[in-house]
């Protein structure tokens, strides 16, 4: 029986891996779907079998978003569809190389989907689930947002920023009754080692979860209300030490004089 649909959730880097494994358990869950990537053969083939499976309506949009043009055919989508529930930026891309190995060209283009293509769909978005009263957006980031020494540090830094603008956005929608949350994967059984230059084999088991777990975990985390979601994190209350360590520090981030072990040392 087809459930009463839950609205449109738009999700991009959809055609495998972690975005197509949220396609299917959204669209479990009554949502109709609107799956956003480059592949417009795998995109066909997960629409047909989540519209057999589910009984849903699933749209595909070929896109590049590392490409202005097709990044604002999205955009236009995420402006004008008022079905549109829920935003999933899921897109991204990896690097494991030290920065002596790696290529500028390619880091920029990380910065440009993993940070600017985020940042436009979410302004795009925004201002709809506002006029409407309700949205919710899910920003994949990544441990190494809080861990940058573990890979490539601007792929940390890339998720960082994905982290800081979740948070900030928290703070600038909480009482307009949109959810945000930033889920910070650890190693992911997907294509994103390959594609980033460290083979999946290659990675420890022990440390490896399986794709299907880590978004199954993610929308427990949503539906817990949890404003961050860190899959293989034992303890949550290591995370809310974490971050009221954070919160301790704010209020002596920004003094009109300096500390006065620099006044000291300077004396």
């Amino acid at each position: 029986m087809t459930q009463h649909s839950k609205g449109t959730a738009l999700i991009t880097g959809a055609s495998s891996g972690i975005g197509a494994i949220y396609a299917d358990r959204l669209a479990r869950r009554g949502y109709d779907l609107i799956l956003v990537a480059r592949n417009q053969r795998r995109l066909d083939e997960l629409a047909r079998r989540l519209g057999d499976d589910t009984g849903r309506a699933v749209e595909v949009v070929a896109a590049d978003l590392g490409n202005k043009a097709d990044l604002g055919r999205v955009e236009k989508i995420l402006q004008t569809d008022a079905s549109i529930t829920l935003l999933v930026n899921n897109a991204g891309v990896g690097a494991t190389a030290p920065l002596l190995a790696s290529d500028a060209d390619k880091v920029d283009e990380m910065i440009t989907l993993n940070v600017n293509a985020l940042t436009r769909l979410t302004y795009a978005s925004v201002p709809g689930f506002v006029a409407r009263g309700a949205g919710a957006i899910i920003n994949i980031a990544s441990i190494v947002g809080v861990a940058p020494e573990l890979l490539n540090g601007v792929y940390g830094g890339s998720k960082a920023f994905v982290l800081a603008f979740t948070l900030s956005l928290q703070k600038e929608l909480a009482d307009k009754n949109i959810r945000v949350q930033a889920v910070l994967p650890g190693a992911t059984a997907t294509d994103f080692w390959g594609i980033a230059g460290s083979p999946l084999e290659h990675v420890p088991s022990e440390i490896v979860m399986p794709a299907e777990d880590m978004v199954d975990a993610a929308l427990a985390g949503l539906d817990l209300g949890e404003r961050v979601t860190i899959p293989s994190l034992p303890d949550a209350a290591d995370w809310e030490a974490y971050e009221a360590a954070r919160q301790r520090l704010m209020p002596n981030l920004s003094r009109s004089v300096p500390a006065a072990r620099y006044r000291a040392a300077v004396g």
